[in-house]
């Protein structure tokens, strides 16, 4: 019986911003997203009943059509035609509700694997597609590298990859909601906006110091007035000699660049002090 392992790498927002609210309710956005090495794995396995089972080691998840790997998986389904059971184990190890679009990344790799697990035959571009029914940040995760994301996040461009460096991630124990964040933002209060230019032209360079510099995020003040703990954290990678500290995407995880190994355990040592979940990874460039 066939099987094929999957991976689900998450991603943060080197820039984050928001243009306008669109007239269906979503806010037009200009994103940047890189991909980091913390990542899910699913394992993917034909079933002989048409069915889809999912299954996880962790038990705070849901396991049906409210996770968007299930989701995932019933779509293809449908699409075309698949008259074949599958079961998903889904090894979870991005944090959930984190701002690093764990969830996203999982429907993404379910979409990929079951292309190949069906022989379905279908393009990235199709793909892509498909996952923009499930999320804004499905198609990227399809994707994966480094892009320029419009309209929803659907609309991508692949540009350069960042520099190589470390990323310390650290998600405070508080979980944020996507829509809540997005609900309490007023793009009219933004008084400046972040540089695409200044950004993509770092990354072209592969300028660390200037990608640093133009890191933004016009969501972090909606969350940090909020949630304290946020703050706390970002305040306390930038003591600790964090080369770049951002809140990626509507948080709460706040991630910190680091050029040089040396300092990567002064920040994480000093995050361990109040926050659990710390994790040193790198680019996935």
């Amino acid at each position: 019986m066939s099987k094929i392992y999957v991976k689900a790498p998450a991603k943060i927002n080197l820039l984050l911003d928001v243009i306008r609210k669109r007239e269906d309710g979503f806010h037009e956005v200009e994103m940047i997203m890189t991909m980091v090495d913390l990542a899910d794995r699913l394992e993917m396995e034909e079933l002989p009943r048409d069915q889809i089972v999912l299954s996880s080691q962790v038990g705070f998840i849901p396991l049906d059509e409210k996770n968007l790997a299930f989701q995932a998986a019933k779509l293809i389904k449908e699409r075309y035609g698949v008259k074949r059971g599958v079961y998903i184990h889904l090894d979870k190890q991005i944090p959930v509700a984190a701002g690093l679009a764990g969830g996203s990344s999982d429907a993404a790799a379910t979409l990929r694997g079951l292309n190949r697990l069906w022989d379905l035959g279908l393009s990235r571009d199709e793909l892509e597609v498909l996952g923009a029914e499930l999320g804004s940040d499905v198609p990227f995760c399809i994707r994966g590298g480094t892009a320029l994301a419009r309209g929803r996040g659907e609309k991508l461009e692949s540009i350069s990859p960042p520099p190589q460096c470390w990323v310390i991630l650290a998600k405070p124990p508080i979980n944020v909601s996507t829509a809540d964040v997005y609900g309490k933002f007023r793009v009219n209060d933004l008084k400046e906006h972040p540089s695409i230019p200044a950004m993509l032209d770092a990354l072209s360079r592969q300028s660390f110091p200037d990608m640093c510099d133009s890191l933004g995020n016009v969501l972090e003040h909606v969350t940090l007035n909020r949630y304290p703990e946020v703050r706390q954290i970002k305040d306390c990678m930038i003591k600790a000699g964090a080369d770049g500290v951002l809140m990626s995407g509507s948080g709460p995880t706040v991630f910190g660049l680091v050029s040089k190994e040396i300092k990567v355990a002064r920040v994480y040592n000093a995050l361990r002090g109040f926050c659990k979940e710390v994790y040193v990874v790198r680019m996935l460039t």
